[in-house]
């Protein structure tokens, strides 16, 4: 999801006139809005530029480690927050942010939104993306030891593929915690007995995502050649390729589609932010189809507005899920401390 290291240049198209229609009268409008977001945000520039000129607003991006800071910043100041709009708290996170009332209600119905997305969002904030977190695997470096690639959570725990997988924690990384997750839904209560097999076959835990993909990952130097990432890398590694490839070209990594858990992110009004008015329409432009069409090549994610076509890189390499495990957010809210706290017990040394 995060492959935003080379910026893509894209022109955003103008912004749907009810931004006008909508926005606060000249007396309190704000000249900027402040959009907290997670490290490896990077939209294109120019992302805002339609926003601004429907509007007068300019937006400017703050950003603040990964999805699981963010979160943990966002409860911190909650009432008095560093922004006016906070992007990327995901389903994972989302019911410690409500807890912590990070928020101010709102949910845009200014496009269309895939419904089971907006339901995941606990009538508090809008839904933007969507993305599978599954492990991938080095095609060439697999051939290399002369291992077929896994296809199930337990080949992970085999010997065979014993020091050759890499995953960012579940306590700091979004990422990392929806694997965790993903083990939970598919061992129910054997989960810690499963973490401790991968744990004696030498399972490396990295702090985050960056970590593991470009500096453990052997397609970035590293010696693991199974790290958990996400079902839109493929497409990624096509895009990203040095030298490139061609579009046509299958791509270098594939993806266990047997291990993937849905990550929905989510933006959100912030609870005692000066400029509400301002900040939903931000939100609004946020899953309107000119921004939503940056997302799938810039970070690698499926756009939440079912307007939005995915451009040829996605429907070429990106592989089908078919059936992404799931949790809801009560049970995670409910039980994320205690798993959180045997998970550490397990896998951190």
């Amino acid at each position: 999801m995060r492959h935003s290291r080379i910026p893509l240049v894209v022109t955003v198209g103008v912004v749907l006139a009810t931004l006008v229609a909508c926005g606060d009268d000249s007396s309190s409008k704000p000249e900027r809005l402040v959009l907290v977001a997670y490290d490896s945000f990077t939209p294109p520039d120019g992302a805002f530029d339609a926003f601004t000129a429907a509007t007068g607003i300019e937006v400017e991006v703050a950003v603040g480690g990964d999805a699981g800071e963010l979160v943990a910043k966002a409860a911190l100041t909650a009432g008095n927050p560093e922004g006016d709009v906070l992007w990327g708290v995901d389903n994972t996170l989302l019911s410690r942010a409500v807890e912590a009332e990070v928020f101010d209600p709102y949910v845009s119905n200014a496009h269309p939104l895939e419904p089971s997305l907006v339901a995941a969002g606990a009538d508090t904030v809008t839904p933007v993306d969507y993305g599978d977190v599954c492990v991938n695997y080095d095609i060439a470096a697999l051939d290399a030891l002369g291992l077929p690639a896994p296809t199930s959570f337990d080949d992970l725990a085999d010997p065979a593929y014993a020091g050759l997988l890499v995953v960012p924690s579940a306590t700091s990384s979004s990422p990392g915690l929806a694997f965790l997750l993903a083990t939970i839904v598919q061992f129910d209560e054997a989960w810690p007995d499963y973490w401790s097999r991968l744990v004696a076959n030498d399972v490396l835990v990295v702090d985050g995502w960056s970590d593991a993909y470009y500096t453990a990952f052997s397609r970035y130097g590293g010696d693991r050649p199974l790290v958990l990432s996400y079902a839109s890398s493929p497409p990624a590694e096509v895009l990203f390729a040095d030298p490139p490839l061609p579009a046509d070209t299958a791509a270098p990594t594939g993806v266990m589609t047997s291990t993937c858990f849905r990550q929905i992110e989510f933006a959100g009004v912030l609870r005692g932010t000066d400029h509400a008015d301002a900040a939903r329409l931000l939100v609004d432009y946020l899953v309107s189809d000119e921004f939503q069409s940056l997302l799938p090549e810039s970070l690698f994610v499926y756009p939440a507005n079912t307007s939005t076509a995915l451009p040829e890189s996605f429907v070429r390499h990106a592989p089908t899920v078919t059936s992404s495990l799931v949790l809801d957010s009560a049970t995670i809210a409910a039980n994320r401390t205690a798993w959180l706290e045997t998970w550490s017990e397990i896998a951190l040394p």
